[in-house]
Order: C-alpha cells, then structure tokens, then sequence
C-alpha cells in the first residue's frame, strides 16, 4: 500500500514547516532554568509570545489556558545526529505539551523514539529510548506526572523518510508524542 508512505511524508514535511515557523521564539517560554545538557544556555530575554504561536504564553493569562485544552499540533521534535539532548528550538513545544498534560491530569502520552539507519539495531533501540526518556524527564520536570507518560523506542525501524542521506536522517532523529 503506497498511501502510508505518503502520508508519513506528508505529515513529517508539515511538522517541519510548523516548528520552522515557530522556531523563531528562541529559548524556553517561560525562562525556566533548564537548558540543553551540553553546557549551552538559552536567552530567556524574548517574551515568546510570537505571531502564530499556536502554544499561547505561559503566565496563566486567558491565551495560555485556552491553549491548554487542546493537545499542541506539533508532535515531532528532532535530534542532533548520535544525541540524546532536547534542541533548545524544540524546548518551546516540549513545555506545550507539558501545560497540555498538566492541564489535563486523565490526558496519557507515549513517547515514540525513533534514530537513523546508521548505527546497530540493538545501538538504535537503546539511543531511541534514551530520546523518549529525555523528553519524559523533561516533562516530569515541568510538573507532568509519570503516570501520564509512557516510553516506546523504535530505533531504525520505522522511518518517517526512505534514504540515505542527511536529510531524511535528520526527519528520522526523533521522539514522536502519541496521544
């Protein structure tokens, strides 16, 4: 069935357009002090509160509870080649779904990791785990509850983009939130 394949492009090609066009907020949203595990900071100077943020601002206003109650249309976040960490441009949509799961304490999400082709079977299961659980810290951090999340690592198995370059590796170094 030719359509599945497709469809996989179709939605891993928006997912990219999306968190391109939200990328520009830099940083956390709301300043908090967890940066990426490499040393690096993030500015927390900007007000996040960019043009098209389907997330909303996180100081409790109106905007930012309306946000809450829908689960945030990006579900994809990348990782850098053989890395574990959370890219800061991706922080912005970890923390939408953390007020997403807060604000719904019966709402539950499994953490999808997935790698590149390269590397052993057994290597990618282990880095793909690794993703999820750092995306699941993460959100257990900001207040989630453990009971709300779980971790599923697919490795290499399940390719959003067929190739062997580095543009479909890149689609493919990810952590998929499955609500």
């Amino acid at each position: 069935m030719q359509l599945k394949p497709l469809a996989r492009s179709l939605a891993a090609a928006l997912s990219i357009v999306v968190i391109a066009g939200c990328s520009s907020t830099g940083g956390t949203q709301d300043g908090d002090s967890y940066g990426s595990q490499d040393g690096s900071t993030t500015g927390s100077s900007t007000s996040g509160t960019g043009t098209g943020s389907q997330y909303g601002s996180t100081s409790g206003s109106g905007a930012g509870q309306q946000a809450d109650s829908r689960i945030p249309e990006v579900r994809t976040i990348y990782f850098d080649y053989d890395r574990d960490t959370i890219k800061s441009e991706y922080e912005s949509v970890v923390m939408a779904h953390a007020r997403y799961l807060r604000a719904n304490p019966n709402a539950q999400v499994v953490l999808h990791g997935h790698t590149d082709e390269r590397g052993t079977r057994e290597y990618n299961m282990a880095l793909g785990e690794r993703r999820a659980g750092a995306v699941e810290r993460f959100l257990n951090i900001q207040g989630v509850s453990s009971s709300q999340m779980s971790v599923v690592s697919y490795g290499e198995e399940r390719p959003a983009v067929n190739g062997q370059d580095e543009s479909a590796y890149a689609q493919n170094r990810r952590v998929v939130f499955n609500y």
